[in-house]
């Protein structure tokens, strides 16, 4: 990242490529910029220090080295990336009005955003299916789910976001840019550099378009099919304890779902279908999406699973106890 400056062109063959691109902050307050970056800094501060306890209570405790956990340690891994993919650029722009960014840098930073959020999305299904064989199946969930299952889960799902996006940036290398170079955003995202070509991006277009449905809408479609069969079990179940105690088990996940799910979508929508919708809505829900789940996920974990909370209470008392 350098100083806003006028922005040079390369040649390629045939085609032109920005030496750098422009980012935006928050439009209609870049002069309050340095107080807007007090909350950011509250949210990266949180899924920094969030994600690294909940990632160091899973390993000190061996009662929490079960299959929900280790794909709960997998969430925790991919918002620390998410949080340091977008972290410089952001609170660069804030702090020290930091606007250009490498073409290639930018490309990089793009593809690692989207290949994080596409892990998150598959480790969110993945932590939907723990819970359906834990409460369909409880008897046979630990012979189901082995550390060899989740391991070989864990790495198809980290193989298919990296092979899926895999063409994306040579995609959008391939394409003419010619006049604007400024991005929505303080973070490069797919949609935001494709709209800034001025050749056809039918390609660009149809092949996100795929990739999204294939992988994130399926994963969602199977996060609410998994739901619907856990509500099935757990209605069938005799007692209305045993019922709230099943259905409570769960509930942290909801939370996760619905904070990731949401405003990816959203913001998906704006890029392709808001063309009308003010930049500040645009801004505010890229904001959202990037960086609140990161932030929320190990709160939400903390407060609702009374595992995690109940080790991050020892893990306080012994190191009181050391002090002491």
């Amino acid at each position: 990242m350098e100083r806003d400056s006028p922005t040079p062109w390369e040649f390629n063959g045939s085609f032109h490529q920005p030496a750098a691109f422009l980012m935006m902050g928050i439009p209609g307050l870049e002069a309050l910029h340095p107080w807007v970056s007090i909350p950011f800094c509250a949210l990266y501060l949180t899924a920094l220090l969030g994600n690294c306890v909940i990632l160091f209570i899973i390993r000190r405790t061996p009662s929490l080295h079960e299959p929900m956990y280790y794909f709960l340690s997998m969430l925790a891994v991919t918002d620390l990336g998410l949080a340091l993919c977008t972290l410089p650029t952001t609170l660069g722009l804030f702090w020290f009005n930091v606007r250009r960014i490498g073409f290639d840098a930018c490309l990089t930073q793009m593809y690692f955003i989207h290949i994080l959020s596409f892990i998150e999305s598959s480790v969110l299904l993945a932590m939907a299916f723990d819970r359906f064989v834990a409460i369909s199946h409880p008897l046979r969930h630990a012979a189901i789910l082995t550390k060899s299952t989740v391991l070989k889960i864990g790495l198809a799902i980290v193989l298919r976001g990296t092979v899926s996006l895999l063409p994306v940036p040579f995609l959008l290398r391939r394409l003419t840019y010619c006049g604007r170079t400024e991005l929505s955003h303080s973070f490069c995202f797919h949609p935001d550099i494709m709209n800034l070509a001025c050749a056809d991006i039918k390609v660009n277009v149809f092949y996100g378009m795929i990739i999204l449905l294939s992988t994130v809408g399926m994963d969602f479609i199977f996060i609410v099919l998994s739901y619907i069969l856990i509500i099935r079990t757990v209605v069938s179940l005799t007692t209305k304890e045993e019922c709230l105690k099943a259905l409570n088990t769960c509930v942290s996940h909801i939370c996760a779902v619905l904070v990731f799910f949401i405003p990816m979508i959203g913001l998906s929508m704006i890029h392709r279908f808001g063309k009308d919708v003010p930049p500040l809505v645009n801004t505010a829900v890229a904001y959202t999406y990037l960086t609140i789940p990161p932030a929320l996920n190990p709160v939400i974990y903390s407060v609702k699973s009374s595992h995690i909370r109940e080790a991050l209470l020892r893990a306080l008392r012994r190191k009181r106890g050391a002090d002491c």
